[in-house]
Parts: C-alpha cells; structure tokens; sequence
C-alpha cells in the first residue's frame, strides 16, 4: 500500500489533472526556485517540500507514469520503485532543461563565459550642460576628459620592457577556477573568477614601473561632440569606442554623453511643441491689431482677432522643435503655442484715466458719485 500520507500530485504541483507538459514544467520550475535547499540551508521544511514537488514532476512529465497515476494513484503498479507504487529516488538526470535556467540563480557555471576570453570595456558617462536654442537647434561642444591609453613603455602587455607575462599556474590561463560539489541537483559546477590573476589568465612578475603593470597609463583628451538637433533634456550621445579599453583584446566601450539642457525664461518644452506667454494691450485685444510672438527663431507677426478673450493660447506653425526619430530637420518641426495674457498697466496718467472712465460711461457702468445731505 502506498502511503496515506502522500499529497495529490497535482496538487503538489497546484495544477489541473488537465495541465499540459508546458504548465507542469512552468509550475515545477516555479517550487524548485522557491524551496531550492541552496537557497535554504538548513531548512528541512524547504527541502521536504522541494522534494516533494521534485517526485510528483519526475511522475507527471512522464507519460507512461503519469498515465499510470491517473489510473491507479499512488498505488500504481510497476512504478518507479519497481515493486509498485511510485518511488522517487532523487534523480535529477531528466531536469536538464529545466535546471539549466536555475544554475545561474544557485551560482554553477555551465553558462558563464570565460574571463580569459575577450571582454568589452566599460561604458564612459559625461555629463554636459547647454542653452534651450542649443537642444533646438543643434550644437557642437568641445569636452575634455580622462582617458586610458596603451602604455608607452611595456605596449600595453603591463610588463617590464624585456620580460612578458607568463601563463597563470593555477588556473592554466583560463582566468577561472572551477569546483564541484554534490547538492540536490546532483553535482553543481561553481566557477569563480582567479586569484591569482584577476581573471586574465596571465602572471606578471615584472611589472612595468609606468602603469604600475595595467598596461594603460591615463591622459586628458579633448574631443568636439556633435549635439543633434531636437536633443532633449537627459538624453544622450554615444560615441563609439571612446570608454575604457576592453581586456584580452576586447573592444574599447563607449562615451555616453549625457545632456543637462538649462531652462529658457520665457520658452517652456513639451515633446517637439514650445509653449510662452504673451502679455497683449487690452486695446488690442479688445479691437484686434498686430502683435509680435517671440519664438525660438526670433519675432513672429500674428494677427490678433477682435474680442480675444485673455488666456487664450494660439499656434504658429513650424516654430517648435526639430522632429524624428534621430534629431534633426528631417522630419519637419513642432509648433509654438503663446498664451495671450492681456496687458494691465500698473500706472496711468490723469489723461488715460479719464480715457477709461469715459469708456466705463459707454459701457454703461457709470461711475457711482457721493452725494451730500443737500443733493439727496
């Protein structure tokens, strides 16, 4: 008899007696990176439950085995315990797949790439700031910045002139050091990276006294940037090849050349539209006139319509940001969009008062006068 105590394998695994080999495995990988004993040592309960999931998986994703559980239970006969019943004895040899995408989580090696092979240098930031035309329009800037370059003395191999590196004893120049060890999974390769050599393979004994044996020695370097037109604030320019050198012969990484863009006073951006406001005489508001609407390309004439009301927001056309998807004119422009605000002055002459009183008269507001007891 099996035991009583046995879960559901289905419910193990938290699937319907349904569930196809895609949605067995996806929920088996899912309990294995929970309760994975690596993950717990020392955790009994962990490693019961992983197990657990472990044996109903070997069972389900068979079909000859599965199809006997379905049909007898846990009292199938001739089943892996070869006396009946269903036996699991903690072989993982058919978990290849699924344990191939756990080895990078419980630190094995089987996918990490040696360090002795060519490696691509690290990726430079620099952090430049430039006026709002400048993002319009497109810019050209002159940085200066630290570099490493190929040591004069020793040519870049970090050894004294007259003498080389030699192959590294312990890892055999393969810039790692691989040890086994028995786990649940069976035996788990663990690489690291080399003492010794840091990774490269290589011994120097003899370092050279200019770059201290890192085969690079550091010098400022000014270079001209091309800022594209339309550059938005926090975007960047690559520049390829201008970051640290790689190793073993790997390329060189790159400058990103981040863009700080400093705010206009009166222009605000949003996407490829430019938005201001514009104060305009309450005359011209009122009677309609020409105004000028300062944009990014210098004044604008517009042509105010009788009874504009303030706040309203008018578009001139093309007067935006460049367009498209790498910067630049090619796509055409955005437009500008001006607020107009009318104008109230702050001081007013005697004359100009009795304008508007008279105008307030017309309007029929009359202007309310005091009266004394003898006028009532």
């Amino acid at each position: 008899m099996a035991d009583d105590k046995k879960r559901d394998y289905y419910e193990v695994l938290g699937v319907p007696k349904t569930a196809d080999e895609a949605t067995l495995k996806k929920a088996y990988r899912d309990l294995a990176k929970k309760y994975h004993p690596d993950l717990h040592p020392g955790d009994k309960e962990a490693e019961a439950k992983f197990k657990e999931a472990s044996e109903a998986y070997s069972v389900l994703s068979d079909p000859q085995k599965r199809k006997q559980y379905d049909t007898f239970g846990h009292d199938a006969p001739g089943g892996a315990g070869g006396s009946g019943g269903f036996n699991f004895n903690g072989d993982f040899s058919s978990f290849e797949d699924i344990f191939g995408d756990l080895f990078g989580m419980f630190g094995g090696g089987s996918r990490r790439s040696a360090r002795s092979g060519p490696m691509r240098g690290e990726d430079v930031n620099y952090v430049i700031r430039i006026d709002f035309a400048e993002a319009v329009f497109g810019c050209e800037k002159e940085i200066e910045l630290s570099s490493k370059t190929a040591c004069k003395t020793c040519g870049g191999t970090g050894a004294k002139p007259g003498t080389s590196a030699t192959t590294c004893g312990r890892c055999g120049g393969t810039g790692q050091i691989t040890r086994t060890q028995q786990s649940m999974l069976g035996i788990i390769r663990n690489v690291t990276t080399c003492p010794d050599c840091g990774g490269t393979g290589k011994i120097i004994k003899e370092r050279c006294r200019d770059c201290g044996g890192s085969g690079y020695t550091t010098v400022r370097k000014r270079m001209k940037i091309n800022i594209p037109a339309g550059i938005d604030n926090g975007q960047g320019v690559r520049v390829r090849g201008e970051g640290e050198p790689g190793a073993n012969g790997g390329p060189r990484g790159d400058l990103i050349v981040e863009v700080i863009v400093r705010p206009h006073p009166d222009f605000r951006r949003e996407g490829s539209d430019i938005y201001s406001t514009v104060k305009v005489p309450f005359t011209t508001m009122a009677l309609g006139g020409e105004i000028n609407v300062r944009t990014i390309d210098g004044d604008v004439s517009y042509k105010v319509a009788p009874g504009t009301q303030t706040g309203t927001r008018v578009r001139i056309k093309g007067k935006g940001v460049p367009t498209g998807g790498g910067y630049g004119f090619g796509s055409g422009r955005g437009d500008h969009f001006a607020t107009l605000n009318v104008d109230v002055p702050v001081s007013l002459t005697g004359e100009q008062k009795d304008a508007l009183n008279a105008f307030a008269d017309a309007m029929g507001g009359e202007k309310k006068k005091k009266k004394g007891f003898f006028g009532k």
